[in-house]
Order: structure tokens, then sequence, then C-alpha cells
């Protein structure tokens, strides 16, 4: 892996306006940079592929083992009246569309899990899209080497799993859904929702703020239309504690993703694959404050279960 200098596209602003990015530049900084890339050989690729295939399936044993156990989904922080909920979602299959696992990784030795953000990833338009018009663009301008590829396949990959919900489970309208006044957001669902169109999927679009909840205790749109199937980035974490958690059950609700991603997106994740796959070597030592744990000299710890975005995170060195 090595990290290349490249000069700017003198136009990439106005690129970016014509394409919909209208987050490359937030909170008065830059969001997007440009001046560099990141070059892998395609074992470097494959790697980290394997090492992403084997890091989920592990996260699944993960669900199945704290779905069984009060102990662990009070562990977990899940509130306990949504526990059936929870518990639901995962005994019935219900389906995901993608998770971003965030990796530490030189190109030499073990990629390092830092963190599955399983519920409300975002980083996707820029990754599956705007990054491969950035490819186009400097590839046509000779600065790049002949021959040089994406090797992500996000697009592809969405597109195929926008039609797999359609035809094996029935997802023919697909609602959307975030926050109110969050550009990144927006951007990230209706390219989401650009992605469904091409696998013939229909869709509605709301914000969060405005899903309404019907006499029957059905969720509905700002048409008074029953949602069947609702993509939401919005985090399980705040839904499930508040004060219409105790009508999701009862909803009728297909919600991608699903109640089950509350265990993999949770900050208990990492403790709970140290346990059950110890040394592993995509794996770093993780322990619950309330346990006993080896002396370390220099650990992160994380102040509670809910700060996101490296919110309340403590770095310590003895």
């Amino acid at each position: 892996m090595e990290r290349v200098s490249i000069v700017e596209r003198p136009d990439w602003r106005e690129k970016a306006t014509e394409y919909g990015f209208n987050f490359h530049t937030m909170y008065g900084e830059p969001y997007w940079c440009e001046d560099a890339y990141y070059k892998l050989t395609l074992a470097q690729v494959e790697k980290l592929e394997a090492v992403t295939a084997e890091l989920h399936q592990m996260c699944l044993k993960v669900v199945e083992k704290v779905i069984a156990s009060d102990e662990l989904l009070t562990k977990f922080r899940i509130p306990k009246h949504t526990w059936s909920f929870v518990r639901q979602s995962w005994q019935t299959h219900q389906p995901s569309l993608y998770s971003r696992l965030d990796l530490a990784w030189d190109g030499t030795g073990e990629p390092k899990m830092l963190e599955n953000n399983a519920d409300t990833p975002t980083s996707l338009y820029e990754a599956a899209f705007f990054q491969w018009i950035w490819l186009e663009d400097q590839l046509n301008a000779g600065h790049l080497p002949e021959g040089s590829d994406q090797f992500n396949s996000l697009q592809e990959k969405l597109i195929e799993r926008f039609a797999e919900l359609r035809e094996q489970h029935g997802f023919s309208l697909l609602h959307f859904a975030c926050c109110r006044d969050t550009v990144e957001d927006r951007g990230t669902v209706q390219y989401l929702q650009d992605c469904a169109a091409e696998a013939e999927v229909a869709s509605e679009f709301l914000y969060i703020e405005d899903i309404g909840l019907g006499e029957k205790g059905q969720f509905t749109d700002t048409q008074d239309q029953v949602i069947s199937n609702l993509f939401k980035l919005y985090p399980w974490e705040y839904m499930l504690r508040e004060v219409f958690s105790t009508k999701l059950e009862d909803a009728g609700v297909r919600w991608l993703e699903p109640a089950w991603k509350s265990i993999i997106s949770n900050k208990a994740l990492l403790p709970m694959l140290w346990e059950m796959f110890p040394d592993h070597p995509n794996l770093l030592p993780a322990y619950f404050a309330e346990d006993d744990y080896p002396p370390m000299d220099k650990y992160v710890k994380k102040a509670d279960f809910l700060p996101r975005r490296c919110q309340r995170v403590d770095y310590r060195k003895r």
C-alpha cells in the first residue's frame, strides 16, 4: 500500500455540484480531499476482501450468542422492552443491506478491526460513485498509470442486493428516510434511492421527523400511506430508546437495517468478539470496563455505548 500525491482536478468542485455531491465541504472544513490517493496491489485487495468476509461472519456469531442471552442483551444496553422486537428480527431472518467495517492497516501484517458500522454507514456515495468519476478524469488526463482501477465494486453490489431484496424478499416499494438538516445523510440516502431504482425497486422519501402513526399502530408517510419497508439512516441506539419504541414490534415494518444490527453496531461488539475469538489476528484486545483485564500501557476507552463519530473517546497512557 502506497500513498501517492497527485494534482487536484481544477474543476472538481463544479463536478461535485453537477453530480449532487453537496457535502464536499462541511463545517467550514474540506471533507473531500483529492491531493493524494492510495495504491494497492491485487494481493492486498484480496487480503482485505478475505478479512472483511471472515470478520462479518464472526460478527453474526456474536448476534446469535447475544440474542439468546438476557444477560448479554443487558450488557449490550439493549432496552429490555425491545428485546422481543430485536430477537424477532433475527429469528425471522430479516435481511440487511450493507455494513462498513473500519480497519487499520498499512498494507503489511494483519488488518485490525476498529469498528463495525453496521447500522448507519455513510461515506458510501463518495467511495462508490464520486471516486469513480475522479478515477476516470485522472486517467483521461494521464495522471494515473494506464489500467488503474477502483478496487471496490460497491455500486454494483448495492444494485445487486436491492434486486435480491425485490425478488427474494418482496421489497417492491421501499421508503427511505433520514433526519432533516443532515446534508451528508440526505446525499447518502439519495444515492441509495438511485441504486434501488437501477434494481427496479420503487421508492419514496420522507424525513424521519415526518413519519406518522396510524390508528392501527402502523407507521405512515406524509400521504398517510402505510410504511411496510423502510431504509432509515437513523441509529437503532436512538430508536430503541425513544417514545415510539413501544410501537416498533407491532408496526409491521421491515427495516433496513434490521433491528439485530443494534448488536453489531454496538460498542460492546469488540470485547465480545475478543472473548469469543481470543487472539484472532484481525482483532485488537478489547474488554468491558467492569471485567478483569490485563494491564496495558496504552489504550482507548469509550465513555459509554451511545456516543457517535468518536465523541467521548478517552485516550490513555499509563
